[in-house]
C-alpha cells in the first residue's frame, strides 16, 4: 500500500459519532419538563411575533414537515395565550326590521349560555302567560265595556230607523247580520203571497216608503266603519296595553340580571322594541288554527334566541384554534339553508361559525400549503386580516353558482394573530409574488433542519424519545435504544455533530421497535435490540430495488467488476432515490482517448440523459486538463467519457472525480484498480469537493463487495470533507476493524490517482516538468504526443 493510501486511510471510530449510554442517563423530572429541542432562532421570532401587537406582524413557521414547528408553536401559544384576557362570545340576534341582515351581539365570556338559558325561560314565561293572560277577568271587563260602546252607537243607530219605519207601518228586521223592512197591515207583517196579493196602489207606497228608510239607514249607519276601527283600535290597544303590562317585568328581569353586560342590554332594549308584537302575532293571533304550543314555541325561538357562535369559559385565556381543513366554509363560517314544503329558507338561526371565529382575539394555526389550494380562501383571508372584519359570505356568490337569497350579517370585528405553517418554497414564492403576503406575514419564523450535536441536545433529545414513549404507555426505552434511536437521527442528517429535526422519523422507529417488542415480549424493556429489528425490518420492506441491481450485478446481466484492474474503468458510486427506497450502487464509468481535437464528449449529454449539473461536472475536465497540462503547448484531445449501462436521467456532479480519474487513466494507459470504488465532485484545480449520499454510496458497495466476497483490497474513496458525514451502519465498521474493506478519504485528485493507479502522481518541478515515471509525467507525455500528431497533419 503507497503512502498516499496509508495517509488517507480512514480509522473505525472515524466511521461514526462516538455517542455511549451515559449520555442519555436522565431523570423523571426532566422527561416531563423537556419541552422542545433546538429552534433557538425560531423560537425569537415567535417570541417577537406573538409579542407584536400592530397590524401585519403574522407569522410564517418556515421549515420542513416533521421538525416540529407545531409542537413549539402550540407549546408557546398555550403559554402566552394562558396569561391573555378571555375575549368577548359573539353571538347574532335578529334584525326585526330586516331579517335579511342580522345583528351582531357580544358577551362577556361565559354569559353566552347564561344568556340562552334565561332567553329560553323568558319564552316558557310568555307561553305560560298567553293567551291565557286575556282571560283575566279586568281585561274582560275592559273588552266589555269596548264591546258596549260599539254596540250602543249601533242600536242608537236602528233604533232611529226602526221607529221611523213603524210610524210608516213597516216593520224593521235582521236576519244572519242583514237587515230588511216588512209592510204591516193590521198590525202583522205580510208575507210575500199576501203583499202579492195587495192592490198595486199598496204596492207602490211600500216601495216609494221602502227606498226613504233605505236612505235613511244608510244615512244612520254611515259612520258604522268609522265605529268599527274606532272599536279594532281600543281592542287593540288594550291588548297590547295588557301584554306590555305583562312582559315588561319579565325583560325588566332580564335587565337587572345581565346589568353589567352592554351587549346584553342592547339586545334587550330592541327585544322589548319587538317582543309585544311578536308574541301577539304568534301566541294570540286568534285567526290561527290547527296551531300548537310546540310550533308555537319554535317560532318565538326564531324570533327571539341569539345565536351563540362560540362560547367561552371565562378566565381560559386566549384560544388556539389549529384548522386542518382550511376549506371557505371551515375558515369563515357558513349560513345553512333549510326547506319546507319545497321552499328553501334560512335565518340568524342558521349562521354557522368558522375557524376564525373560534380564534377570534386568539391565534389561528394554518397550513400554507393547503391554504394555497383553496379557491377563494387566500385572498378572503388577507382581506379579513387588512380590515379586520369578519364577514360571512355565500363564496360563489358572485359567480353566480347560488341563485338562493341568503342573509347578509353584519361584520364582527376580528382581533387574530395567524401562524400560516409552509416550506421554504411556498415562503419565497409568495414573498415574490404576493406583495400583501410580505405587509401582513412581517414575522418569519425559521426553523432549523438539523440540531447541533451537543450534550445538552442529546440529552434533550433523549427525553422527548422517552416522553412519547410514556405518554403512549410503550414499555421502559432503556439508553442503549436511546442511543439507537439518536443514531438513526444522524444518519438522517447525515452529519456526525448534526441531529435531523425531524423527530417524527425518530418516533415511527421507536413505533416500530415497539411493535417488534410486542411480537417477542420475552423482557420487560425496550432494548437497543428492538431498534435494530425495526431498522433491518424497515430495510426489508424497501429494499426489494436494491437486491435487484445487487442481483443483476451478480448474474453479470450489470458489468462491475470488484478485483483485478482495467484501463479507462472506474467504478463510481451513485445513490439511486425511489420513493422510500434510498440505496447506493456502484456504476461503472469508461472512457476512450484518441488523438483530435473535439475535446471531451459527454456521452450522456448528448443522448440528453445529463442534466446540467452533472454536464457541468464533466466540462470541468477539460478546465483541469488545460491548466495542469497546457502551460507549455495546446491541449488537444479528442475523449467519451460514459456511464455504462444507465439508461435513465443522471444529474449531480458527485462522479467527476471518477470521471477525471478515468480519463487519466485512458490518455496515460495506467490501469485502475477495480476493487476500489470512488466518489467525489473536483473543481478545474484538481481538488475534492463534498458529494450526498455518501454513507449509502460506501454501503452499495460494501453490499456488491461481501456478496462476491471480502478480499481485504476492496474499498472506497470519498472526499475528506464528507468525513464528518459518515454515519456508517456497524456491519461496515467491523469489515474496516478487521481489514476486510477499507475507506480512503481524499483532499486532491492526486491523492485518488495514487490509490487507484499504485503510482505517484508526481509533482511539478522548477523547470516546469513532472517525473516521467508518474501519472501527470505520462499524461502530459501522451498529450504532447497528441499534439505533435495533430500539428504534423496539419503540415
Amino acid at each position: 500500500m503507497s503512502l498516499s493510501a496509508v495517509s488517507c486511510l480512514l480509522k473505525p471510530n472515524q466511521l461514526t459519532a462516538n455517542l455511549s449510554e451515559a449520555m442519555f442517563i436522565s431523570s423523571e423530572h426532566a422527561i416531563e419538563r423537556q419541552p422542545f429541542v433546538g429552534h433557538e432562532r425560531a423560537k425569537e421570532a415567535l417570541e417577537f411575533g406573538l409579542s407584536m401587537e400592530a397590524i401585519g406582524f403574522n407569522v410564517f413557521a418556515m421549515g420542513d414537515h416533521g421538525t416540529g414547528r407545531q409542537t413549539l408553536i402550540k407549546q408557546m401559544l398555550n403559554e402566552v395565550a394562558g396569561e391573555q384576557t378571555t375575549p368577548s362570545e359573539w353571538c347574532y340576534i335578529n334584525n326585526f326590521d330586516d331579517n335579511h341582515a342580522p345583528y351582531r351581539l357580544y358577551v362577556s365570556p361565559g354569559d353566552g349560555k347564561q344568556l340562552l338559558a334565561r332567553i329560553n325561560t323568558f319564552i316558557d314565561e310568555l307561553m305560560a302567560l298567553f293567551p291565557e293572560i286575556f282571560d283575566n277577568p279586568g281585561y274582560q271587563r275592559q273588552k266589555a265595556a269596548i264591546d258596549r260602546e260599539f254596540n250602543q252607537k249601533y242600536d242608537e243607530a236602528i233604533g232611529t230607523v226602526e221607529q221611523t219605519a213603524l210610524s210608516h207601518s213597516v216593520v224593521l228586521h235582521e236576519e244572519n247580520g242583514e237587515i230588511g223592512f216588512s209592510p204591516l197591515v193590521d198590525g202583522k207583517p205580510v208575507s210575500d203571497k199576501e203583499f202579492a196579493n195587495l192592490s198595486e196602489e199598496k204596492r207602490a207606497e211600500f216601495y216609494k216608503i221602502l227606498a226613504a228608510l233605505e236612505n235613511l239607514l244608510s244615512e244612520q249607519l254611515i259612520e258604522l266603519p268609522l265605529w268599527k276601527r274606532e272599536s279594532s283600535n281600543k281592542l287593540r290597544k288594550l291588548k297590547f296595553e295588557t301584554a306590555d303590562h305583562s312582559i315588561r317585568p319579565l325583560i325588566k328581569e332580564l335587565e337587572h340580571e345581565f346589568a353589567s353586560n352592554i351587549g346584553v342590554l342592547k339586545y334587550l332594549s330592541k327585544l322589548k322594541e319587538h317582543a309585544v308584537d311578536t308574541v301577539l302575532e304568534v301566541l294570540a293571533d286568534e285567526s290561527a288554527e290547527n296551531t300548537n304550543d310546540k310550533d308555537n314555541r319554535k317560532l318565538l325561538v326564531e324570533h327571539f334566541l341569539p345565536n351563540l357562535l362560540v362560547s367561552r369559559k371565562p378566565n381560559e385565556g386566549a384560544p388556539v384554534v389549529y384548522e386542518q381543513n382550511p376549506t371557505f366554509q371551515n375558515l369563515f363560517g357558513h349560513i345553512d339553508f333549510s326547506t319546507f314544503q319545497g321552499a328553501t329558507y334560512t335565518s340568524y338561526r342558521q349562521i354557522r361559525p368558522g375557524a376564525l371565529h373560534k380564534a377570534n382575539g386568539g391565534y389561528l394555526i394554518l397550513d400554507a400549503d393547503k391554504l394555497l389550494n383553496q379557491p377563494l380562501v387566500w385572498s378572503r383571508l388577507k382581506l379579513a386580516l387588512k380590515t379586520q372584519k369578519l364577514a360571512i359570505e355565500t363564496p360563489y356568490s358572485e359567480m353566480g353558482a347560488s341563485a338562493t337569497v341568503t342573509l347578509q350579517p353584519q361584520k364582527i370585528p376580528l382581533n387574530v394573530k395567524v401562524i400560516l405553517l409552509g416550506s421554504s418554497d411556498v415562503y419565497y414564492m409568495l414573498q415574490e409574488y404576493d406583495q400583501e403576503f410580505t405587509e401582513l406575514f412581517r414575522v418569519l419564523a425559521d426553523f432549523d433542519r438539523h440540531i447541533d450535536n451537543n450534550h445538552a441536545s442529546l440529552k434533550a433529545y433523549g427525553n422527548l424519545i422517552r416522553r412519547r414513549a410514556k405518554q403512549f404507555d410503550y414499555p421502559q426505552v432503556l439508553d442503549e435504544a436511546i442511543v439507537e434511536l439518536v443514531r438513526y437521527a444522524l444518519r438522517r442528517a447525515e452529519h456526525q455533530h448534526k441531529i435531523s429535526a425531524n423527530i417524527v422519523q425518530i418516533n415511527d422507529l421507536l413505533d416500530e421497535a415497539v411493535y417488534c417488542w410486542r411480537k417477542q415480549s420475552l423482557e420487560s424493556t425496550l432494548t437497543a435490540e428492538f431498534v435494530k429489528l425495526a431498522l433491518a425490518a424497515k430495510q426489508r420492506r424497501t429494499g426489494r430495488l436494491s437486491e435487484t441491481w445487487l442481483s443483476e450485478i451478480k448474474e453479470r446481466q450489470v458489468l462491475i467488476n470488484t478485483e483485478g484492474q482495467n484501463v479507462g474503468k472506474v467504478n463510481g458510486l451513485t445513490v439511486l432515490e425511489i420513493g422510500e427506497s434510498v440505496f447506493g450502487t456502484p456504476a461503472r464509468i469508461t472512457a476512450t482517448v484518441y488523438a483530435g481535437s473535439n475535446g471531451v464528449t459527454d456521452i450522456e449529454r448528448e443522448v440528453d440523459l445529463g442534466k446540467s449539473i452533472h454536464s457541468k461536472g464533466v466540462l470541468l475536465l477539460t478546465g483541469y486538463l488545460g491548466h495542469k497540462y497546457g502551460q507549455e503547448f495546446p491541449v488537444s484531445i479528442s475523449a467519451n467519457i460514459a456511464i455504462e449501462q444507465s439508461y435513465g436521467h443522471i444529474d449531480g456532479d458527485s462522479a467527476s472525480m471518477a470521471e477525471l480519474c478515468v480519463l487519466i487513466s485512458a490518455i496515460t494507459q495506467l490501469p485502475i484498480e477495480q476493487s476500489i470504488a470512488i466518489t467525489g465532485s473536483i473543481n478545474q484545480h484538481g481538488e475534492v469537493q463534498s458529494v450526498g449520499g455518501v454513507n449509502e454510496k460506501i454501503e452499495g458497495f460494501y453490499r456488491l463487495c461481501k456478496d462476491k466476497g471480502l478480499t481485504g483490497k476492496q474499498g472506497v474513496i470519498i472526499p475528506r470533507t464528507n468525513v464528518i458525514n459518515l454515519m456508517l451502519e456497524q456491519d461496515v465498521i467491523d469489515a474496516v476493524k478487521e481489514g476486510k474493506f477499507a475507506i480512503y478519504a481524499v483532499d486532491c485528485i492526486d491523492q485518488a490517482l495514487e490509490i487507484l493507479m499504485a503510482m505517484p502522481a508526481g509533482e511539478i518541478s522548477r523547470t516546469g516538468r513532472y517525473p516521467r515515471k508518474s501519472i501527470h509525467g505520462l499524461a502530459l507525455e501522451k498529450l504532447n504526443k497528441f499534439a505533435d500528431i495533430l500539428e504534423g497533419s496539419e503540415e
